[in-house]
């Protein structure tokens, strides 16, 4: 799989969301789960995304690290390479979702993810989502500290805009090494924040990348459109669209099947030609959807 940067790290284009592996209702068995994030290693995907928090409640925090600390140790490839990206900052309780950004929660929440995933240093930690009630400057400052006390190697930060990924890149300096928000061919929105990105030399990792894909607004109509010309599936055009889009991007969608990781990564492969790119980039937003980002 062609590779993309994530600090000095080279990683698959495209990797793999583990959050529906744990957090949906009819959540896959475990051995089920595995068979995905190992149909995602073998296709390529060395970045795995994860959170503390994708889980049903807060009665089983760390669910999803520990599934996917449980496949990669019994993958049968070598998976030395691969950087499980995981978060803090979010807590489950009753099931609902809540901001716990101060630095106690992050150092404590930190540990626990290191030891869900089994490994003395996390390989790229993430503040989840800015907590209102704390200044962001203290959040990422915990961060900041988990790095120099090396509990993790590096810092992401998601949910954010251009202000408060400013205010991270001072904080953080070179500890920082990706912003993850959403973005995708029909939710553009977020621009802005991409080409910042791009200017602070940060990788960007799109969540939710398929989004209106199988709408009917002409952006996700154009895309379905060139996949039917390709021969190949409109999630697979989707990604390879955010992969031309920026050099910073590297995707990772969502999948609970083997099947749909393997069509995923086949996208860091697929190349658009000018012409199609321009009929997506080109074609106008869908009224309905949301224009703006609220946190």
């Amino acid at each position: 799989m062609r590779t993309r940067a994530i600090g000095s790290q080279q990683v698959g284009a495209v990797g793999l969301g583990a959050m529906h592996l744990s957090s949906r209702p009819d959540r896959p068995t475990p051995e089920s789960a595995a068979a995905t994030v190992h149909a995602a290693l073998a296709a390529g995907v060395t970045v795995i995304d994860t959170a503390d928090v994708y889980c049903h409640d807060d009665t089983e925090i760390g669910h999803n690290e520990r599934l996917v600390a449980t496949a990669l140790r019994s993958w049968s490839g070598d998976a030395d390479d691969v950087l499980v990206a995981t978060k803090g900052g979010l807590v489950r309780p009753g099931g609902g979702w809540d901001f716990r950004g101060t630095p106690e929660h992050l150092h404590a929440a930190a540990r626990a993810s290191a030891q869900a995933l089994g490994v003395e240093t996390i390989g790229l930690y993430q503040l989840h989502w800015p907590d209102p009630s704390v200044p962001y400057a203290e959040s990422v400052g915990a961060l900041a500290e988990l790095v120099d006390a090396g509990v993790v190697r590096t810092v992401g930060i998601s949910n954010v805009d251009v202000t408060k990924l400013d205010t991270a890149a001072e904080v953080l300096g070179d500890r920082l090494v990706s912003v993850q928000n959403p973005f995708s061919v029909e939710d553009r929105w977020g621009e802005p924040m991409l080409r910042r990105t791009e200017e602070l030399g940060l990788a960007f990792l799109p969540y939710t990348p398929l989004a209106g894909v199988t709408a009917d607004g002409a952006r996700a109509v154009s895309t379905r459109a060139v996949a039917a010309e390709l021969g190949v599936s409109p999630q697979r055009v989707a990604l390879a669209w955010l992969l031309a889009h920026s050099p910073a991007v590297v995707v990772i969608p969502g999948s609970t099947r083997p099947e749909s990781i393997r069509d995923s990564a086949a996208a860091a492969d697929l190349e658009l030609s000018a012409e199609q790119l321009a009929r997506i980039d080109d074609a106008p937003a869908d009224p309905s959807r949301p224009t703006t980002f609220a946190h």
